[in-house]
């Protein structure tokens, strides 16, 4: 099988690792001849972003491209694309494999090989063995295009949750891809025409994911492949398939809780070391909570062992922020942060306030980093901050506990309650109560009310069926125009939301691609624009398939929530977090105290967006009108999380990007 590996080892040495890099190519559906132009025109675009190398490879029918940005020490000099004439296979590809060691062994990598052979030639080698199902077998970030000259065909993937973008457009008998949007905009006959598809989901949606439609982009010329998907071109014809869709494992019988530890500690360990991978300095990520702290602790531990120290990253709101009533919520997490650096140790600290930015301050770039309309407003100023910062230092992988919330440290506890009441099982359900209301502190009367709502859901919505409806983004006539309620109905969004417990939106959370795929989005085009990757542990999916073996009662216990990984880390972060239970930390809470300075001229655009012709078919101008009357000249900062701010914020986002398509 590695018959060839030794003839091109020196293209490979000092050896593999990870590469993070935008990719792109063209392949003619007719197979007549290419253009060199054409490749060498949308490669071109990519040189907006920091690269260490740009390479191309053509044959007569197929262009691939990619710009390279070197991560790992391994990557230094890696060859991509990369052409194999004797298997008759080249491959582009933007990718890190965490699952390398497995995966040499099924491919029969001969040991000398196994530290220097990049991670593309082991996608290249999957997919000579495993064919179309070789992404099955993939663990990790990846997107990839593989031209197989023999079949005449070029076969792609996108990672299980889109930790890595991939864009596509498909006219004039060409077939184009790139892991952004603005080169395929580039090309002949390509225009910037508004999907309105995708717009009307966009403005639907009532929570952060965009759209639900993951083939389409807000673009009618550029498509998508989405994640857990799979695209093979061949003899004009385009085929996709999902090749992987996350469904919970059987259940994990150990014999005691101390077993679920180390076995939690086992696979979380080897997920955060997997992500330590650079010849550059580690960052990651700190609040205050838990999934970061125990990111940290694991990333810290590791790096001391080999000499290096972990950089961390935490913001904080301005100084003369005054907090407002958050109720269990906190703005200010540094008390706990600090907590942990103390005990963690082996930490270089940065704490950041960016006192210069607010939410409004930084729409046009990141509708630049983006390329088409965002949600997260309230967040992003201080996210794109560190990225910044983490760039000046020369981070090479930024470590964050993003999907923390789902895998590692779930554990609802009144959730759990409820649990216990609809499956009839009295005897645990007053134990946890007891316990619970003992050790929080809590009122029992308040706490019955709470979880029977959440026991059954179905009789709550019932009970709130004649209250107003919730004011909406989108334009009634557009909803209508467009059926987007039906669609989004078809998939459970906006659409009986009350009547699901918890238990099914975390189910649905690893089902359904859309919920994640934003993340990812954000993710890539951050990574490209400062040249540093987002690595997420508790998006490792060896550590959701084990987290979703793990029975509930491991992780609700004697009353205490998310009771595994607090058990878990005792004596890997500080007991001030570990069994912190009744105050969470919240981001962005100081974005309309940000905003003041600005505010006059951010009432402005809003009347203009609201009187503006180029809205009055997409957005309810006559809902934002009275969202910003109530918003007022002099708003508390607390509006922050108020419907009103978030519906007029999310608007002027689409505004000022429905201007530049004018």
């Amino acid at each position: 099988m590695l018959r060839c590996l030794d003839k091109h080892r020196e293209a490979f040495e000092p050896g593999g690792g990870l590469t993070m890099s935008a990719i792109a190519g063209i392949y003619h559906l007719q197979h007549q001849t290419l253009d060199p132009q054409l490749g060498m025109d949308l490669i071109e675009q990519l040189k907006r972003y920091p690269a260490d190398d740009i390479s191309a490879w053509q044959s007569k029918d197929i262009y691939l491209g990619c710009l390279s940005q070197w991560i790992t020490p391994q990557s230094v000099g890696e060859t991509l694309p990369y052409y194999d004439s004797m298997r008759g296979l080249a491959i582009t590809a933007d990718a890190i494999i965490d699952n390398r060691e497995e995966l040499c062994g099924q491919l029969q990598v001969p040991h000398a090989d196994r530290e220097s052979i990049p991670d593309s030639l082991l996608i290249l080698l999957a997919y000579e063995k495993w064919g179309d199902q070789a992404p099955v077998h993939l663990i990790g970030d990846f997107a990839f295009m593989i031209w197989d000259e023999r079949k005449r065909s070029l076969f792609g993937a996108r990672d299980f949750s889109g930790n890595r973008s991939l864009y596509f457009r498909r006219s004039g008998g060409l077939f184009s891809f790139c892991t952004v949007i603005h080169p395929l905009l580039s090309m002949p006959g390509a225009d910037r025409a508004l999907n309105e598809s995708w717009a009307s989901e966009f403005l639907a949606i009532q929570t952060r994911t965009d759209v639900t439609d993951l083939f389409s982009t807000v673009y009618q010329a550029v498509e998508q492949l989405p994640p857990s998907y799979s695209i093979t071109v061949s003899g004009g014809n385009i085929v996709f398939s999902r090749y992987y869709t996350l469904k919970a494992p059987p259940e994990l019988r150990l014999r005691s809780s101390s077993e679920y530890e180390e076995a939690f500690r086992e696979v979380f360990g080897r997920a955060v070391r997997d992500r330590l991978r650079t010849h550059l300095a580690v960052g990651a990520n700190l609040s205050g909570g838990l999934d970061s702290g125990s990111v940290v602790s694991f990333a810290s531990a590791e790096l001391r062992r080999r000499g290096k120290p972990l950089h961390t990253f935490s913001s904080y709101p301005v100084d003369s922020f005054v907090d407002f009533n958050l109720g269990k919520r906190v703005a200010d997490e540094r008390p706990y942060i600090q907590e942990t650096i103390n005990y963690v140790g082996n930490i270089q600290p940065s704490f950041l306030n960016f006192p210069e930015l607010s939410p409004y301050s930084e729409i046009d770039e990141w509708l630049d980093i983006m390329e088409m309309p965002y949600k997260f407003i309230e967040n992003s100023y201080w996210l794109k901050g560190i990225f910044e910062q983490a760039h000046m230092k020369n981070i090479g992988v930024l470590l964050s506990g993003q999907r923390g919330n789902w895998s590692i440290s779930w554990g609802p506890a009144l959730d759990y309650q409820a649990k216990l009441l609809r499956e009839f099982r009295w005897l645990t359900f007053y134990r946890e109560n007891k316990q619970y209301n003992q050790s929080m502190g809590a009122n029992r009367r308040k706490v019955l009310q709470i979880v029977g709502k959440k026991a059954f859901p179905s009789l709550t919505r019932l009970l709130r069926a004649g209250q107003e409806a919730p004011l909406e983004l989108i334009h009634p006539d557009f909803a209508k125009r467009t059926e987007v309620q039906e669609r989004l109905n078809g998939v459970g969004m906006n659409s009986g939301a009350s009547s699901q417990t918890i238990y099914d939106i975390r189910r649905k959370h690893f089902e359904q691609p859309h919920i994640w795929n934003v993340n990812g989005t954000v993710a890539t085009k951050l990574s490209l624009k400062y040249r540093v990757w987002d690595r997420d542990p508790t998006n490792d999916l060896r550590v959701i398939r084990f987290c979703l073996s793990v029975p509930e009662g491991q992780y609700v216990q004697n009353g205490v929530d998310r009771s595994l990984i607090r058990r878990s880390m005792k004596g890997l972060l500080p007991d001030e977090v570990r069994l912190n239970r009744k105050r969470r930390g919240v981001q962005g809470a100081d974005g309309i105290f940000r905003m003041l300075p600005q505010w006059n001229a951010f009432l402005q655009e809003l009347r203009e967006m609201i009187k503006d012709p180029r809205t009055s078919s997409y957005l309810n101008s006559t809902g934002l009108a009275g969202c910003l009357n109530r918003l007022g000249s002099e708003p508390a900062p607390s509006m922050i999380f108020n419907s009103d701010f978030r519906l007029l914020t999310r608007g002027l986002v689409f505004y000022r990007f429905l201007k530049r398509l004018s």
